[in-house]
C-alpha cells in the first residue's frame, strides 16, 4: 500500500486496519510528504510490518537499502491511496524519484489507485488525461467521490471511504475470478442410515474434501451450495450456502432441489448405497447371538442427476479398492458424467480421515491426469483447474 501526501492520508490508518481484518498481509510505503499527515508508527502498529520511507535505511549503525524490486514482486495487489495529482502524473510519465514510484514501476501485480485532490484539480484536463493514461496501462481507478473538501469547497475529489475501497477491490477481484457468475453444487461427507433411534449405518468420510472444494469454488468467484452430511466440518463463507442433511434420502432430495439452477455439480459425498428396510421405533435390545438387518437400496443420486442434466457440468468421485481405472471409467459412462475423480484406498495418503489425498482426474473423453499426494486444499485446486480447463476447452 502506497500513501502519498494529501490530507486524505488520515483515512489510511482505517484502510490498513480493514485490509488486515479482511485477511490481507499489508506492507506500507510512505512518501516524504505523506509523513506530515500520518505517522509511520501508527501504520507499522496496525500493519504489524515495518513502514518503508526511503531507499536507504539505517539501523543500529548499519546502512542497508529497501529493495523496491523485492517489494514489487512480493505483493499480490498494490493500492495507492490517496493518489495525489503529483504522484499520478509521475506514475503516468514514468518518473521515479522516490521508493513508492520505484516499487510501482517494479510491481507485477494489479495496481489500484484512489485519487484525492480539490475539485478543480480533479477536473483539470491534465488530470483527466493522466487518469485515462494510467488506466490504459492496466491500473484500476477507484474513482473519487463528491462531498465537502479540505479547501472548504464542495464537489468531486474526495478519496473514496476505506470500507468502500475494500469493497471495490473485493468485487473487482471476484468479477475477474474464473468461476464468477457460476452456481456450484457440491455434496460432501457421509450419510447416516438409521437402524433405531440410537444406531445407524455410516462410513468414515469426514467431509473435508468436499468442504475444501466448496471453499476453493467460492474463492474462485462461484456461488456455492454445499449439501453436507453428518460432519464436524464448519464452513463459514458468505458465498457458500450450507444445507445440512443426515440420510441418503435427505441428500437426494436436497441435490435434486438445487440441481436445476446449477452450472457445475461435484458429487464428493460418500453416500450409503443401502439403508435398513425398517427403522425400529425403540432401541434394539441385545438378545440373540445373531441380529439380522434387511437392507434396501437407496436412490442413486449421481445417476439421477446424470439423467436430468441439461447444461450442467457433472463430476463424480470414485473410491475404489481394486480395478480402479476400469471401475471409474464404467461409472463415468453409466452415470452420464463429464468427469470423474478417482481415489484408491490402496494409495498411501488417500481416503477417509486423513488431511491428504491422491487423485486421478478422468474426463468424458477418457483423458487421464494423475496427481501426487497433496493436502486436500491443494487437491481441491487441482480439481477446479481441470474443471475450468475442460469447460473453457
Amino acid at each position: 500500500m502506497g500513501i502519498t501526501g494529501g490530507i486524505a492520508a488520515y483515512k489510511t490508518a482505517f484502510l490498513v486496519r480493514l485490509l488486515i481484518k479482511a485477511g490481507a498481509e499489508v506492507k506500507v510505503i510512505l512518501t516524504e510528504s505523506a509523513v506530515s499527515f500520518v505517522t509511520p508508527l501508527t501504520l507499522a502498529t496496525l500493519s504489524k510490518n515495518p513502514v518503508f520511507l526511503d531507499f536507504i535505511k539505517e539501523e543500529d549503525g548499519t546502512v542497508d537499502w529497501n529493495n523496491h524490486v523485492a517489494l514489487g514482486l512480493w505483493a499480490d495487489l498494490m493500492i495507492i491511496a490517496p493518489a495525489t495529482a503529483n504522484t499520478m502524473a509521475k506514475m503516468a510519465s514514468g518518473s521515479c524519484d522516490n521508493l513508492l514510484l520505484a516499487t510501482y514501476l517494479s510491481a507485477k501485480c494489479p495496481v489500484y489507485f484512489a485519487p484525492a485532490m480539490d475539485l478543480d484539480m480533479y477536473q483539470h484536463p491534465t488530470t483527466r488525461e493522466t487518469l485515462t493514461k494510467l488506466q490504459s496501462f492496466g491500473n484500476v481507478l477507484i474513482p473519487a467521490t463528491a462531498g465537502e473538501l479540505a479547501s472548504g469547497l464542495d464537489g468531486e475529489g474526495r478519496m473514496e471511504e476505506p470500507e468502500n475501497i475494500v469493497g471495490f477491490i473485493e468485487q473487482h477481484l471476484k468479477e475477474a475470478a474464473p468461476l464468477y457468475g457460476k452456481r456450484v453444487l457440491i455434496t460432501a461427507g457421509p450419510t447416516y442410515e438409521a437402524i433405531d433411534p440410537v444406531r445407524f449405518i455410516g462410513n468414515h468420510s469426514s467431509g473435508i474434501m468436499g468442504c475444501e472444494l466448496a471453499r476453493k469454488a467460492a474463492s474462485l468467484g462461484a456461488e456455492v451450495v454445499l449439501v453436507l452430511g453428518p460432519s464436524a466440518q464448519q464452513v463459514k463463507d458468505p458465498s457458500i450456502t450450507v444445507v445440512r442433511v443426515v440420510s441418503a434420502a435427505d441428500m437426494f432430495e436436497a441435490a435434486i432441489d438445487h440441481f436445476e439452477n446449477t452450472d457445475i455439480m461435484i458429487a464428493a459425498a460418500a453416500v450409503a448405497d443401502y439403508r435398513p428396510s425398517e427403522i425400529a421405533n425403540e432401541k434394539i435390545k441385545k438378545q440373540d447371538a445373531v441380529l439380522s438387518i434387511e437392507l434396501v437400496k437407496n436412490k442413486d443420486i449421481l445417476q439421477a442427476l446424470g439423467q436430468q442434466k441439461t447444461h450442467q457440468y457433472l463430476v463424480g468421485f470414485a473410491l475404489e479398492t481394486e480395478n480402479e481405472l476400469p471401475n471409474a471409467k464404467e461409472k463415468l459412462l453409466k452415470k452420464n458424467l463429464d468427469a470423474i475423480v478417482l481415489n484408491s484406498l490402496r494409495d498411501e495418503g488417500a481416503g477417509f480421515g486423513v488431511a491428504t489425498n491422491k487423485i486421478t482426474f478422468i474426463d468424458k473423453n477418457f483423458s487421464i491426469k494423475s496427481f501426487e499426494v497433496k493436502t486436500k486444499a491443494e487437491v481441491a485446486l487441482d480439481i477446479w483447474k481441470e474443471i475450468i480447463s475442460n469447460i473453457h476447452a
